[in-house]
């Protein structure tokens, strides 16, 4: 415990200047690389806020800050389209999905998305955007309580979260890909700077009369990115965490909602079956990434340990 009380951030000169150096920096090079936006500026008050408000809001961020890199990264991803460093994957992932996977429907050879999107239902468009509004707020969720509960767990799972989306962003680029949706309104032609698409979500934004899937797909960092499905991947590490850490009932849920974003990514056009095994498989990968790292790596078990006592 003493270690843990030496080792945390203490508000001095020192820090003030940095912390205000990073956010300045960051600004300023967002700026640079994919221009103003307001999503920055909240981002930078709500981490300065929360570094100087108090100890405990302190060590939350900073172990939130885990979360707030895969952000950044993410968002400067547009500064670099993936589809300037490799040719996009159209028509051949279309016919390998229909091959693989392809639904006989009317005389006719189609794929999963094209089955669904003929045959949907009200019922099923609502649970499905409800499914997918998961994919992000049940991650979050979950690091916040074990951030309560266990803070070397809370580690585990946020750099394991991180790494799977490293793994996810490495293919994006060596394996750009179109999602379903773009073939239904674009055919087999590549176009790019083909904005951001809600698909098959359109149906949850009408029914309800509001655009949330259109502002969350309208920031989107580039739409030939839909193999891996990341979508698949997150709700697969939630539920490792979650039997690891023996929440019982909640596991029950977690393997729902699980279960509900891999259909609601094919059903919605977003995603081929094959973007979803692609996304459980680097699910799988980070978390055995991990776990090896963490097993023979000590440089690596040292940083953890170090990041523990800083947000202890």
């Amino acid at each position: 415990m003493t270690d843990a009380v030496d080792e945390s951030i203490k508000i001095n000169t020192r820090s003030v200047i940095t912390v205000l150096a990073i956010t300045i920096f960051y600004l300023l090079l967002s700026a640079f690389l994919v221009g103003f936006k307001t999503d920055q500026l909240f981002l930078a008050v709500i981490f300065n806020a929360a570094f100087f408000l108090s100890a405990v809001s302190r060590k939350f961020i900073l172990g939130f800050s885990i979360f707030i890199v895969y952000w950044i990264i993410f968002d400067y991803m547009k500064a670099f389209p993936n589809y300037n460093y490799n040719p996009v994957h159209i028509e051949d992932l279309y016919n390998l999905e229909k091959h693989l996977f392809g639904v006989h429907f009317n005389g006719k050879l189609i794929t999963a998305n094209e089955y669904w999107r003929i045959n949907g239902k009200t019922w099923i468009d609502v649970a499905a955007g409800i499914f997918y509004l998961c994919w992000i707020p049940v991650p979050l969720a979950f690091a916040g309580f074990l951030f309560f509960k266990n803070r070397r767990q809370f580690l585990y799972f946020s750099i394991t979260f991180v790494l799977i989306n490293l793994i996810g962003f490495v293919i994006y680029y060596l394996y750009p890909a179109a999602p379903p949706w773009y073939v239904q309104y674009n055919g087999f032609v590549f176009h790019a700077k083909t904005p951001g698409n809600t698909a098959g979500l359109v149906k949850f934004d009408n029914y309800f009369h509001a655009g949330i899937f259109k502002s969350i797909y309208a920031k989107g960092s580039n739409v030939f990115a839909a193999m891996p499905s990341l979508h698949s991947s997150y709700p697969v590490v939630v539920l490792y965490y979650g039997i690891k850490n023996k929440l019982g009932l909640i596991n029950l849920f977690f393997g729902i909602v699980m279960l509900g974003i891999w259909f609601t990514a094919v059903y919605a056009s977003h995603h081929y079956i094959l973007d979803v095994l692609a996304g459980i498989i680097s699910a799988v990968l980070g978390i055995s990434i991990f776990q090896v790292l963490l097993t023979y790596f000590s440089p690596f078990r040292a940083f953890i340990t170090k990041y523990e006592n800083y947000i202890r």
